[in-house]
């Protein structure tokens, strides 16, 4: 067994996870997502890219890209939640469904990574 392997399965997976907690639930309200669930769908989405760097396939330039539109959009979700709690009106609905929007954008990048993952998997030849 591979153990880095393991640990990059892991790492994707979780981010996949944590993001799906985070963006589950009525878009435009605010009390069904948490801001530490988010917070931690990017630390780990952060950590997923890092241990995608390694890899020099072009399937791993596409693993990649996933990951880095995944932090990109979760980052820009973390900007206008911080954006929105700051201004005079507080987290409305109708910010709180862009927060939810980002993630759902991320969470499709995830999606095909964890999809990317698995065919890699399956195609291998022993």
């Amino acid at each position: 067994m591979n153990i880095e392997k393991v640990w990059f399965g892991f790492f994707i997976t979780l981010a996949a996870t944590l993001n799906f907690g985070f963006w589950i639930g009525d878009m435009d309200r605010p009390e069904l997502h948490s801001v530490w669930g988010l917070t931690g769908a990017i630390v780990v989405s952060l950590i997923a890219t890092v241990l995608k760097f390694g890899d020099r396939t072009q399937l791993g330039a596409v693993h990649l890209a996933t990951s880095l539109v995944a932090d990109v959009q979760l980052i820009i979700g973390a900007i206008i939640w911080s954006w929105a709690a700051q201004s005079p009106a507080g987290m409305t609905g109708a910010m709180m469904a862009q927060v939810v929007s980002m993630s759902g954008g991320a969470l499709l990048a995830n999606i095909i990574s964890v999809v990317l993952m698995v065919s890699e998997t399956i195609t291998i030849r022993r």
